[in-house]
């Protein structure tokens, strides 16, 4: 059996500028590179939760939502991987998304959309009721990815 070396051409890179991913940043870079591959970076913002501020809903008070605002978390998102898309020098191209909502859920959306042939994301390794509580984001691209996923841990 003839065994034809594996390239990919199309490379999702998950960052949320945390240790881990900036890990996983520098293995998807490295692989870019050696295939000359395209480069797509996917920073997920998860929308803020109401925070009740005093409001009684007992007496009919609202809650008053003081969150970072929206736009605001949206135009660090865009300046953070305007950054990073800055130092990815000799890809065939960088491409970026910055999206609001479940991370698992969107990194598959823009793997699907986007036609990646493999994702690349980092792992905080998270045990027992850290990992029951918070879930593990890898693992479920892991399972429900349409391509391969490397999973670079924080600890390399």
């Amino acid at each position: 059996m003839e065994t034809k070396p594996v390239t990919y051409t199309r490379i999702l890179i998950a960052t949320d500028d945390s240790e881990c991913s900036k890990k996983a940043l520098q293995h998807g870079y490295g692989l870019a590179k050696l295939m000359e591959s395209s480069v797509a970076l996917i920073h997920v913002i998860e929308p803020a939760a109401p925070t009740n501020y005093g409001a009684d809903p007992l007496m009919g008070q609202q809650p008053i939502i003081i969150p970072e605002t929206t736009e605001m978390q949206e135009e660090n998102s865009k300046t953070m991987l305007d950054e990073i898309s800055k130092g990815l020098q000799d890809v065939k191209e960088v491409f970026t998304f910055s999206r609001i909502g479940n991370p698992k859920q969107e990194i598959l959306t823009v793997a699907n959309e986007w036609a990646a042939d493999l994702i690349i994301m980092g792992t905080h390794g998270r045990t027992g009721f850290d990992h029951f509580i918070s879930g593990s984001v890898s693992e479920s691209v892991t399972r429900r990815a349409p391509c391969p996923v490397l999973v670079v841990p924080g600890k390399c």
